[in-house]
């Protein structure tokens, strides 16, 4: 079947702003790909990611690509890929992001990629983590192993979307552990969640993560919430 007839009969819709996608467009279109709310955070030597956890969680690099934009193309794609199965846009904002990082020298010393796990509940329910693909363009650009079997939540918690910081870390205490530590022992791990809003998922992680031997980590997020 030509394509663009197969694109008249199954047509293709912008993961950011609904409209039909072009011929040469792929998960986006090119007017949200030219509006993505960047943070710039990978150039920026103290972003907000530093001042959320000064004092609170050691860490050697923290940045996130996108600001989370509530009605915006942000929300729009991470609400899509993280509800309704499009996992392309993972890999879409992967190998976006990667193309940004690859020249950093931080990245010549992470041993492993991590990704902020789900339990295996949430895990059947969705039928996938949310970022895996994102994880997956980073490993794949950056030549940098992804480890799913260390990280592991062991508890089915309602959603906190709506709690503070201190009800997001009260939320979590003890919903994270370590198997097949010795994998870790002595690396330097990139820690990658979706959305960075408190930040108390991602404190909850890295310290467990941190109580490994001579564990480092870094951080990386699709997107970080302003509000």
């Amino acid at each position: 079947m030509p394509k663009n007839l197969f694109n008249v009969l199954f047509p293709v819709f912008c993961n950011g702003c609904a409209n039909l996608l072009l011929k040469n467009e792929k998960v986006i279109c090119t007017k949200c790909l030219h509006k993505l709310p960047f943070t710039h955070h990978h150039q920026i030597k103290e972003t907000e990611i530093h001042k959320t956890f000064f004092g609170l969680v050691p860490f050697e690099f923290g940045a996130s690509f996108l600001y989370f934009t509530k009605k915006g193309i942000s929300q729009n794609l991470i609400h899509n890929l993280k509800y309704k199965n499009r996992q392309e846009i993972g890999t879409y904002l992967g190998n976006l992001y990667a193309n940004e990082l690859k020249d950093l020298e931080i990245f010549k010393e992470i041993d492993f990629i991590i990704p902020v796990p789900l339990h295996k509940k949430r895990f059947h329910e969705r039928g996938y983590n949310q970022v895996t693909t994102f994880c997956k363009a980073i490993e794949k650009n950056l030549i940098i192993p992804m480890l799913d079997d260390v990280l592991i939540k062991t508890q089915h918690l309602k959603s906190v979307t709506d709690k503070s910081k201190e009800g997001r870390l009260a939320h979590n205490k003890n919903v994270f552990l370590i198997e097949n530590q010795h994998k870790i022992e002595g690396k330097h791990l990139l820690l990658v969640d979706d959305v960075f809003t408190t930040g108390a998922t991602i404190e909850a992680c890295a310290k467990e993560i941190l109580k490994i031997k001579n564990t480092k980590i870094s951080i990386l997020t699709m997107a970080y919430s302003q509000s």
